[in-house]
């Protein structure tokens, strides 16, 4: 595995990382298009995406926004599927939490999909919700890490 992080900065790269989003939740797992993308798909200020190549090949990518003073949100973590379990989502997310400390932000919340909830557990996350909510018809739990 030869894992190329790249933080997106063009149009371009952004649709490689939507077109992994459309594949992994919209056509694996159901989830609506319109409840997929949002007022955050944009190459801007507000929103930082990241996707990992591997040889040329957008296999992973994630978001992160500001969640609330010094908090980033993880979101729209995805790993086509061909690709999973060989480490691409960790090195996605260890690059997510250091893109957020470079953005001065001291901790990461993220709302995991309960059947990846043993992979952020493993990552250094904590549950933070209650209890197990649905977001876009999938139960997740709400997981916090501090990033210092």
């Amino acid at each position: 595995m030869a894992a190329e992080i790249v933080h997106v900065t063009s149009d371009e790269q952004l649709q490689l990382g939507l077109n992994i989003r459309k594949e992994v939740f919209v056509e694996e797992q159901k989830v609506p298009a319109e409840e997929e993308i949002d007022d955050y798909d944009v190459v801007g200020a507000n929103a930082h995406h990241i996707l990992i190549m591997d040889d040329g090949q957008a296999v992973a990518t994630g978001r992160l926004i500001y969640y609330k003073a010094g908090t980033a949100k993880m979101q729209r973590i995805a790993v086509l599927k061909e690709y999973r379990s060989k480490g691409y989502g960790r090195i996605l997310l260890l690059a997510m939490e250091e893109l957020a400390r470079e953005l001065g932000l001291a901790s990461s919340v993220l709302d995991a999909q309960c059947q990846a909830q043993d992979f952020y557990l493993r990552l250094g996350y904590e549950v933070i919700s209650s209890e197990p909510f649905y977001d876009a018809g999938i139960l997740h739990v709400r997981m916090q890490k501090a990033l210092s």
